[in-house]
Order: structure tokens, then C-alpha cells, then sequence
């Protein structure tokens, strides 16, 4: 634990990449094998589950502190971090523990299952035996929120540095459905076997976006254009006469669309398909929000399947007949892609469940930009511009994918409540909560919340606001505060739809603040009529 507590003050205490990576990779080389794998499993996403809710945390670490809820709460505001707060207000203690890493998330998994009292006395024994940083490091690990700045790819890389491993052969192995309490360093990292293959997906290669004018990218030919749609990328692999579905969050989530099991036995085993699994209710492409009834459910009903079915557009292939194609160009790729789909898809079925995505051919950049414009109508998020001749990569690189998002639609509304932000703006109110009018039966108007967002504005605006938000607060709610209206902000979104759970009837997807309209009043903020008549027909 030591160990792995320096490592995380080495990469908290730096932006520099080069100096991450050298950390990991020297931790790589000087750690127990098991610690390796609980810490691979850590910086990509597979913590153990929380044995203790944040509520109990709070409560136990203001007892142990000796001071009274509501000061803890208002220091954790203002640090904004839970595990760092803890840190800072149990009392000081230079001692430590011999336990490793491996000892601890294994205790933590054991905990979960135990009464209030037993998880109590072992948070307290803990809390009291460890230094600032090992108190910091364990709490992070207690809610399983442990985000440090450090991507999967960096991680990949000081692990090769480690190793010697190829950055994407790990890439690939480090994929799947790994359980790091019982697989090995050995067999995780440094062995290789057939049967770790079955089910593996390659590593997804990701775009960039477009940030100036298409016709910089040179001859209109070289390019291939297809719609960016608005779904959950995800791999359709066929092996061994077995389907595996994952996502890009490298999830393996097969159970969750039994519609894809129609493919197999029609689709050829050494088969794995990229592409977006989009809802497709009455026959046709859906918003993100009916795809929203579809995940994170336990299980799937026979009506949600009826209400809400899912298809694959399928834009690319990986692998044919066993054989990866990922180093083969582009437009060949796709061609296989093409012949496969004509020869294997030609009865009803399978076309209710896979999708070729449309790849369009241009003569003039005009053109590309027109088709963009029919975005919205065709349920996409803008164009995809991919080179002919691009390999299929691994993460993102720039040069060959680029992603071409339509604008986005925007509101004018009224600043309602604020809430302290995180991190570096953990003292400034900085989360904000927008209204629109909405017209009352008895013809008087109200501002309806319909939407929350925390970016998009400078620090010094950032620090305008929030000073202004502490001299025109009307009520306290905890850490919300309601404020008087008078800031009109122009909010930015990428979708909308209606929803039964928002008070507005509408949920808008990654809304942000565009800009401060300190040109008008909220008298000329929008009316929620005005936000609905956004909704596609």
C-alpha cells in the first residue's frame, strides 16, 4: 500500500506526461505481481464495488474528527473532494501499515457484506493507522471514485515501457472480461493463450474533431463520408459459433440486446463488426433518450424489447474469416464489409437487426456540407470524414478520422440556482441550474428549471457570477443556493426530447453555456414553448 500511495502522490502532483509514465512504469517494475494487477485494474475502471455509501462516510468521518456534521459538509464543499476532506480532518498520524494493496481491496470486498458496526470499527482502525496520504489513497479506494489523471493509454504505455509488450498488444490484452481478484500478472500481462482471444474486441480507434473547414483536409477523393450517429459504439464479434457484444467502455454487454442473437449462424465466425447500436422503435432511428429505457437495465422484458429494439449500423470490419484486417485500407475494408452484408443478410431478420451506415462519395466539399445539414433529420450528430486509405488504428490520432458535428441547438434562460463547483473552482459556485417562462393557466408567468450545466464561461466570468451569486442568494439548500433571477446565459445542447422524469417535460444531452447574454433581460429569455418546438417531428 506504501508503494502504491507513492504512486498516486507522484502522478497527483504532476501534469507532465513523460513524468506519469516513468512513475507507473518504475511502480511496474518494483511492485508484488498482484499489486500490478489490482492497479492495472484500477486505472482502467474495474474497481471492486463500494463497500460503503458516502452518506455513512460523511457521518463516521465528523465523529472521528470531534466536530459537528454541517462543518464537515461545508469543508467538503469547499475542498471538493470527499477522500481528500477525510484526509484533512481526521486527526494526523505518521504511522502506517505493512498491508498491501492486494490485502486491502481484498478486505474491501469482504466488507461489503458486513453490518454498519463491523464496516464502522474497520473504517475507524484505518483511518486512524494511516498518514494524510494513505488515508487519502484508501478513502479514494472506499467509493471507488478514484479518477487521478490518467488515461487507460498512459497507463498502457508505462506498462510496456515496463514490460517490453508491444503498447497495442497490451492495448488488446488488457480488454475483456478480466476479474483482477482471481487472474494472475502472468496470465493477465506476460503469457499469452488462444482461449484469452475468443472473446476479446481490438481497441476501438477514435476521431477527432473538425475545427476548421472540411476542404483543408486536400482532394475531396481521398475521403469516404458517412453520418455520425448517436448511439453506444460497440463490437459485434462472431467466434466459435458465440456472439459477444462490447462497448467502448469495454463492457462486455451481450445480455443486454438479445435482438443480435438473430446474427448468429448467419453471420461467419471469425467475423467482428464495428459500428453504433442505435433504438429503433416503429422501424425507425430513435433519440439517445429512448436508448437511455435500454441501459443499465438488469434485465430486458419482452415489452421493452417490443417498445424499444435496437439495431447495429455497422461501418466497419475488423476481422474476416478469423484474419485481422485492421492494417488493409479503409475502402477495402469497407468493401469486404459490403460483400459480407450482400451474401449473409438476405432474409428478413437479420436486416431488422444490422445496418450498413450509408458511405457517401462527393465531388465537391459543397456537397458534404449540404448532406451535414440533413443531420438532425436523419437522427445523426454531424458527418464522419474518414481517409480511403486510413488503417484502422488504436485511441485517437489525428489525421485520418475526423468527426464533423453539426451546431449546436440553443436557448436563451435564466440563471436560477448555483451549487460550488470541484476541484480547482471547489470555491466558487460555478454549477449552475437554467429556467425558461412557462405561461401559467392563470396567464402569469414562472421560470421552469429544464436543464444544468457547469462549463463554457472564462474564470473571469466564472469569478463575476459567483461574486454576484453571494450577494443575491434568496434561499439555502445545503450547497444549492436559489438566486434572484437576472442573468440571461445562452445554453448550448446537442439533443433534446421529451422526458416524464424533468419537471420541464424536456431532457436536452450535454447542455453548456455558450455564452453570458448580459445584452438582454429575462423578460427576453425563452419560453419553454420555444424549447419543445425543438423536438424533431
Amino acid at each position: 500500500m506504501k508503494q502504491f500511495s507513492q504512486l498516486i502522490k507522484t502522478l497527483d502532483s504532476t501534469n507532465k506526461t513523460n513524468v506519469k509514465v516513468q512513475g507507473l512504469a518504475q511502480y511496474f517494475l518494483q511492485a508484488q505481481d498482484k499489486d500490478k494487477v489490482w492497479t492495472i485494474a484500477i486505472l482502467s475502471h474495474r474497481r471492486p464495488p463500494r463497500p460503503v455509501n458516502t452518506t455513512l462516510l460523511r457521518e463516521w468521518a465528523a465523529e472521528l474528527a470531534h466536530i459537528p456534521l454541517w462543518l464537515f459538509e461545508e469543508s467538503y464543499h469547499i475542498v471538493g473532494d470527499l477522500a481528500e476532506t477525510i484526509a484533512l480532518v481526521v486527526p494526523s498520524n505518521e504511522n502506517s501499515t505493512d498491508k498491501s494493496l492486494t490485502q486491502f481491496l481484498e478486505e474491501m470486498l469482504w466488507l461489503k457484506s458486513e453490518s454498519e458496526a463491523t464496516k464502522k470499527a474497520y473504517l475507524f482502525e484505518n483511518w486512524k493507522r494511516l498518514d494524510y496520504y494513505g488515508r487519502f489513497v484508501f478513502t479514494k479506494l472506499i467509493t471507488g471514485g478514484f479518477r487521478i489523471g490518467v488515461s487507460q493509454k498512459l497507463m498502457t504505455k508505462a506498462l510496456s515501457k515496463a514490460t517490453g509488450i508491444d503498447e497495442d498488444i497490451l492495448a488488446y490484452k488488457l480488454m475483456g472480461n478480466w476479474d483482477p481478484n482471481t487472474i494472475s500478472f502472468q496470465d493477465l500481462v506476460l503469457e499469452e493463450k488462444d482461449s484469452d482471444f475468443l472473446s476479446k474486441p481490438y481497441p476501438f480507434y477514435l476521431a477527432y474533431a473538425l475545427e476548421d473547414l472540411p476542404e483543408q483536409l486536400g482532394d475531396i477523393q481521398d475521403w469516404s463520408i458517412e453520418h455520425k450517429w448517436d448511439g453506444i459504439r460497440a463490437q459485434l464479434i462472431f467466434r466459435n459459433d458465440e456472439l459477444f457484444v462490447w462497448s467502448r467502455g469495454e463492457e462486455l454487454v451481450t445480455d443486454k440486446y438479445p435482438e443480435f442473437q438473430l446474427l448468429v449462424g448467419r453471420i461467419p465466425n471469425g467475423t467482428v463488426l464495428d459500428g453504433e447500436i442505435l433504438p429503433y422503435p416503429s422501424g425507425e432511428i430513435g433519440t439517445f433518450n429512448d436508448l437511455q429505457t435500454r441501459i443499465g437495465r438488469k434485465t430486458i422484458s419482452k415489452s421493452l424489447l417490443e417498445k424499444t429494439p435496437v439495431i447495429l449500423k455497422a461501418y466497419d470490419m475488423l476481422e474476416w474469416n478469423g484474419r485481422d484486417i485492421r492494417e488493409m485500407a479503409f475502402k477495402d475494408r469497407r468493401k469486404t464489409l459490403e460483400e459480407m452484408y450482400k451474401t449473409y443478410t438476405i432474409s428478413d431478420p437479420p436486416e431488422k437487426t444490422l445496418q450498413l451506415s450509408v458511405s457517401y462519395t462527393y465531388t465537391i466539399w459543397e456537397e458534404v456540407a449540404q448532406e451535414r445539414q440533413l443531420s438532425r433529420e436523419k437522427r445523426s450528430e454531424g458527418l464522419m470524414l474518414k481517409r480511403n486509405l486510413s488503417p484502422y488504428q488504436v485511441g485517437r490520432k489525428k489525421g485520418d478520422w475526423w468527426k464533423w458535428k453539426i451546431d449546436p441547438l440553443t436557448i436563451d434562460a435564466v440563471l436560477t440556482y448555483a451549487m460550488r463547483g470541484h476541484g480547482r473552482r471547489s470555491n466558487l459556485f460555478t454549477d449552475y441550474t437554467f429556467g425558461l417562462w412557462n405561461t401559467k393557466e392563470d396567464g402569469t408567468r414562472e421560470l421552469v428549471t429544464f436543464a444544468k450545466a457547469y462549463s463554457g464561461l472564462t474564470d473571469a466570468e466564472f469569478r463575476e457570477v459567483d461574486s454576484w451569486i453571494k450577494k443575491n442568494t434568496l434561499e439555502r439548500f445545503g450547497p444549492v443556493r436559489s438566486v434572484t433571477p437576472y442573468h440571461v446565459f445562452e445554453i448550448a445542447f446537442e439533443g433534446i426530447a421529451l422526458s416524464k422524469r424533468h419537471k420541464s417535460g424536456v431532457a436536452t444531452r450535454f447542455p453548456r453555456i455558450l455564452r453570458w447574454r448580459k445584452d438582454k433581460t429575462i423578460e427576453e429569455a425563452n419560453n419553454l414553448s420555444d424549447l419543445k418546438a425543438l423536438i424533431p417531428k
